[in-house]
């Protein structure tokens, strides 16, 4: 049985239970108690010593960081690899977008929606402002096609989404983005999606 780690605010542990929802795989969830420090804990920290959520469980194997465990998930439970593809060129830039969501996506809307929900003490104005030049570069991307890498959804879009789709959380406003708006339906529409939990639009104001 696969156990998955996580808390519902966050987008990291989002990723990870989508994948393991669209590829329909039975997985039990352990709600990891952030607010409460549970994550800093002796225990948990015996599971992942950097204190972060999410990690998965899959028999005797133990993996955190949600991009080794989407990799994973999809190397071994994805036969036909839509998700990670084996071609070079095409897995070297779903690999792009995986920095990106690590990067660009945690340091801008992720960011600005702890700014916002949690009184984090990062710099909000900073945080909206790459969190635009982000946006803007994916609008762009997504000119070009209805995916972020190829004719079908990857891990790209998966790792992309989670932060995306709560961006208003941190006072993102997507508005300006007609083609993010449209890819997010599209994700939304993928057999299997699980959306992320969205706080109260008051809480985020």
């Amino acid at each position: 049985m696969i156990t998955l780690y996580t808390h519902e605010i966050s987008g990291h542990s989002h990723r990870a239970r989508l994948l393991l929802d669209i590829l329909g795989l039975e997985y039990q969830l352990e709600r990891v108690d952030l607010m409460a420090g549970e994550h800093k804990q002796p225990e948990f920290l015996t599971l992942n010593p950097f204190g972060q959520v999410p990690v998965l469980v899959d028999d005797e194997i133990v993996l955190s960081d949600s991009t080794a465990i989407l990799v994973y998930l999809a190397l071994r439970y994805d036969a036909q690899r839509q998700w990670l593809p084996e071609d070079p060129l095409q897995a070297a830039r779903v690999q792009r977008w995986l920095s990106v969501a690590s990067n660009e996506v945690v340091r801008g809307p992720g960011n600005a929606r702890l700014v916002k929900l949690l009184g984090a003490g990062h710099d909000l104005e900073k945080a909206q402002q790459m969190a635009a030049r982000l946006y803007t570069l994916i609008d762009q991307t997504l000119e070009q096609g209805q995916w972020l890498v190829g004719d079908d959804p990857t891990l790209a879009d998966i790792a992309i989404y989670s932060y995306t789709a709560v961006a208003h959380e941190g006072g993102v406003d997507l508005a300006p983005y007609p083609n993010v708006l449209a890819w997010l339906e599209r994700v939304r529409d993928i057999n299997g999606f699980t959306e992320m939990t969205i706080q109260p639009r008051e809480e985020a104001a």
